[in-house]
């Protein structure tokens, strides 16, 4: 069992680390123009260098989960966060485009393999259920305060160094985490075996990783992803011990809807206000970065007040009210003018949503099983960002040729399709 004056230490590292694997997709958005310039970058180079990550983050998560549970959690976040390291490593110091999508390719791997090794290294941390409750909901918030921090670093460090060290910063988290590991966590024995269903994890992977590069370079890519994922579903069905039993998916798809739809949002509104404030208002990257510290103070208190209202309220109700709050973050966001109130608001509700969907997804989830539940919700969350880009961005092209107005209609958009996630958690189960 874990010492308890050293669980706040260990919960400290862990939390660090996956603040710097969401981090890790966001940290190269302000960067890239530098990085087009000394790469020599095509658009289709740009779209891979932009995508290598999430494709290797995304298609990777569900067998991560399935060998954090089968082989040992401290094991594979070990494996896991020193993979990550050296991508980091790589990134910052590639020489061309190849290098650098290879580097961001293992980047991914290797966080696909940490993050649910982490999120369940963090449950075990806490065996009173009470203080395991709001461990977990300061947990969901760091996936959206690892998103901010990414676009402010960016912009802080291309201000005055190279773009590199952006992406050589996660080589210290990783290389702390790697050596405290062995000090903090316990070796924990296999939860289930050692049966991987390993033809499941080439399906699974194979159609996530299509999906998500398609959505941003190809519709039959795309298109194929989808045959894919649902050739993995009818596997599944059949599999003796399948990677993603869907009877255990399907008692969490709305909180995983949840996930997906909050991400997406999120990612599409910072990268539109991102572009308006640099191109339109023309602000520095070092100011827009600065406009974008406002989140701060809501990215704060998100996970602290999630606990206690989930505590007194209940997850359902939570699930509830987070994403309504982030409708509401998002109408101000659309006034792209004045965003601050926004900035405020937003990060709440997506803190919010994100905590409560966590929480709802490991409700029930017996200890062999945490890996499993952590890879589909952190899966639902890379997801969410390219399939909010690939939706948003056209809505907004489509609806008028003004970037500004386009912007706008495309983030209303999207808080109407919160507050219709938020009323379908509202209603009663049955009714569900």
């Amino acid at each position: 069992m874990i010492d308890p004056n050293s669980s706040r230490t260990a919960f400290a590292v862990l939390g660090a680390v996956q603040l710097t694997l969401i981090a890790a997709i966001t940290v190269i958005t302000v960067a890239l123009p530098a990085m087009r310039r000394n790469l020599h970058l095509d658009d289709a180079g740009t779209v891979l260098v932009t995508s290598a990550y999430g494709v290797a983050f995304g298609g990777l998560l569900l067998p991560g989960g399935q060998l954090a549970d089968s082989v040992g959690r401290r094991r594979i976040f070990v494996v896991g966060a020193a993979v990550f390291g050296l991508g980091s490593a790589a990134a910052g110091l590639a020489p061309d485009a190849g290098s650098m999508v290879a580097a961001r390719f293992a980047q991914g791997a290797g966080a696909a393999l940490t993050a649910p090794a982490a999120m369940a290294l963090a449950g075990a941390l806490f065996p009173d259920p009470r203080r395991r409750g709001r461990a977990m909901a300061v947990w969901g918030v760091l996936s959206s305060a690892g998103a901010t921090a990414g676009t402010v670093l960016s912009g802080v460090v291309i201000t005055w160094v190279s773009w590199r060290w952006a992406l050589l910063a996660p080589v210290v988290v990783a290389a702390v985490a790697v050596a405290a590991a062995p000090g903090l966590f316990p070796a924990d024995r296999p939860a289930c075996g050692n049966r991987i269903d390993w033809s499941g994890a080439v399906l699974a992977t194979t159609g996530l990783a299509a999906l998500i590069y398609g959505l941003q370079r190809s519709g039959r890519v795309a298109f194929g992803g989808v045959l894919l994922i649902l050739l993995f579903g009818l596997a599944e069905r059949r599999a003796a011990a399948p990677l993603t039993p869907l009877p255990f998916v399907a008692r969490r798809l709305l909180p995983l809807a949840a996930v997906t739809l909050c991400a997406a949002a999120m990612a599409a509104a910072f990268f539109m206000l991102s572009l308006h404030l640099q191109q339109v208002r023309g602000l520095s990257p070092l100011r827009t970065s600065a406009v974008f510290l406002l989140s701060t103070p809501a990215l704060l208190a998100a996970g602290p007040l999630t606990g206690r209202l989930i505590a007194r309220l209940g997850e359902r109700r939570v699930l509830a009210a987070g994403p309504a709050v982030a409708a509401t973050g998002l109408g101000l966001l659309s006034l792209l003018d004045a965003p601050y109130a926004g900035l405020l608001v937003f990060p709440l509700g997506a803190g919010m949503t994100f905590s409560a969907a966590l929480l709802t997804a490991l409700h029930g989830v017996g200890d062999d099983r945490t890996g499993l539940a952590g890879g589909l919700v952190n899966t639902a969350m890379e997801i969410g960002p390219p399939l909010g880009l690939a939706v948003l961005i056209p809505v907004a092209a489509a609806h008028s040729p003004d970037a500004s107005s386009g912007y706008a209609f495309a983030l209303r958009v999207a808080a109407a399709a919160l507050a219709a996630i938020a009323v379908c958690a509202a209603l009663p189960r049955r009714t569900r």
